[in-house]
């Protein structure tokens, strides 16, 4: 090699250095909280099937919301404190959103926490009893309020859009979560609400009962965390990911955005975070994962008590786990958006004359699970024939994150885990949408609650199709091995 070559190379090598941060600009980012606690009272709360009327609030609910911006593609992440929240409500909030910021909304991903104690997201929606009816106009009220706080959280966090470096890391928090759904001894299993009795399997079988084989499925223990902080070291915002459903046990009568929101408090104390901190924490695949040790007999709790306990424990683990994040300044963004269409469960046509004379006469009064069963039936049988859902995947540096509008199984999420091009990456559920459960096949086997007609509404092939689409998005946002 002569002289000048050798010196050319060298040239070039200089200048891909230099102006590697050219190519990669600094990474920007903005978060904000929107209070969305209703200001109209009594609201019933969702999560149910029983009408339980709300006229005021243990705690608030809030819209949390983290912008992102790597120099070419802007993108918002919003957790909303919810039970779950129709794909109409969030597309009316990303259009808002989106006019105000010009973040184009198939780059907005918006999910429900899946607190069983918030109101109605949309007038209607949800069990109700007849004292339910009373209420339509402050759910409507309230609709509304929802709409623009979850607008304005995008809204407030592209306003205060910075400088900043970021970082993720992952940990575990093994002993809250369990597997809901059990093998039970032969004829111990109650009939579903359509009478029959084949179902395998039982969700949420009495405490400690003799009657208890075996879990059947696995947990996943594991933590998400991405951490935004400015580019003086303080943290702005953490958004944590952990697959757990909701844990109750709050004061009747009183809303609640249950340990999610009790998490946002107590991570930002653990990190001594300024007041306009950030704390977030999503639900990952935990359709059949709640916080219950079945094989234990249940405890007596102070009402809230166990909610403070589990966010507590996660949060330990985070703080813990944030120590050893390497924040960057820089981190390339990708996002791929897809709809999928999915076909609609139909009762068959005993099912559906059964749920007709059931609900014959019957007054609101008299609503019990099977005739709330019977209208599902009869609204799947009188619908359409599919559903268009929206799926979404997300590139943050090398950290991924897909998103679907399902109480997803956690079969599901560690199946994205194992095949994902992209590692790590979690998965948020009750995003975009809310269509109820999405247990796999084998689980539509085995029957039970989150199996049954009018629980799940989708195909029974709807995981396999979906989990394939997720892991094409997931390979279309992966970062080129070539580049």
């Amino acid at each position: 090699m002569n002289n000048r070559i050798a010196l050319v190379l060298i040239l070039g090598c200089a200048l891909t250095l230099a102006c590697g941060s050219s190519e990669s600009p600094a990474l920007r980012a903005g978060a904000a909280v929107v209070d969305v606690t209703p200001k109209v009272w009594p609201l019933p709360m969702v999560g149910s099937f029983s009408y339980r009327p709300a006229t005021s609030a243990h705690d608030p609910l809030h819209s949390r919301a983290l912008v992102l911006d790597d120099g070419s593609l802007q993108l918002a992440l919003a957790v909303v404190d919810s039970c779950y929240i129709p794909r109409s409500v969030l597309d009316e909030a990303k259009e808002r959103a989106s006019k105000a910021t010009k973040i184009p909304t198939n780059r907005m991903l918006v999910s429900a926490t899946h607190t069983h104690t918030a109101p109605p997201p949309a007038p209607g929606v949800g069990l109700r009893g007849p004292e339910a009816q009373a209420h339509l106009e402050n759910e409507t009220l309230y609709s509304e309020q929802l709409i623009q706080g979850i607008a304005d959280s995008i809204i407030n966090a592209h306003a205060r859009i910075e400088p900043a470096e970021i970082g993720w890391a992952f940990t575990e928090v093994e002993d809250e979560v369990f597997n809901r759904r059990w093998f039970m001894k032969e004829g111990s299993i109650p009939p579903d609400p359509f009478g029959g009795r084949t179902d395998r399997v039982q969700m949420n079988p009495p405490r400690g009962s003799a009657d208890l084989v075996r879990p059947a499925g696995p947990t996943d223990p594991e933590v998400g965390i991405l951490s935004i902080r400015s580019t003086a070291g303080v943290p702005l915002a953490l958004l944590a990911n952990y697959s757990l459903h909701y844990v109750g046990a709050i004061l009747p009568g009183g809303l609640s955005a249950d340990y999610f929101g009790e998490f946002a408090r107590e991570i930002s104390i653990k990190l001594d975070a300024p007041a306009d901190f950030v704390g977030i924490l999503s639900n990952g695949t935990s359709g059949n994962i709640n916080n219950i040790d079945f094989t234990q007999t249940r405890t007596i709790r102070e009402p809230f008590e166990q909610v403070r306990r589990v966010a507590g424990k996660v949060a330990d683990a985070v703080a813990q786990a944030y120590s050893s994040i390497e924040h960057r300044p820089t981190a390339a963004l990708a996002m791929a958006e897809r709809e999928l269409t999915l076909a609609l469960r139909k009762p068959t046509a005993e099912v559906y004359e059964n749920s007709r004379e059931l609900l014959t006469n019957v007054p609101l009064a008299d609503y019990a699970r099977q005739h709330i069963y019977a209208q599902w039936a009869i609204d799947l049988h009188d619908g359409p024939d599919s559903v268009d859902v929206k799926l979404q995947a997300l590139r943050i540096g090398d950290l991924g994150i897909a998103a679907l509008p399902f109480e997803t199984f956690v079969e599901i999420g560690l199946e994205l885990k194992a095949k994902s091009a992209i590692k790590p990456m979690f998965t948020i559920e009750l995003a975009n949408g809310a269509e109820k459960y999405l247990p796999t096949p084998e689980h539509h086997e085995l029957g039970g609650y989150e199996t049954w007609l009018g629980t799940n509404q989708v195909e029974t092939q709807a995981s396999v199709k979906i989990t394939k689409a997720l892991l094409e998005l997931l390979d279309e946002v992966a970062p080129d091995p070539a580049q």
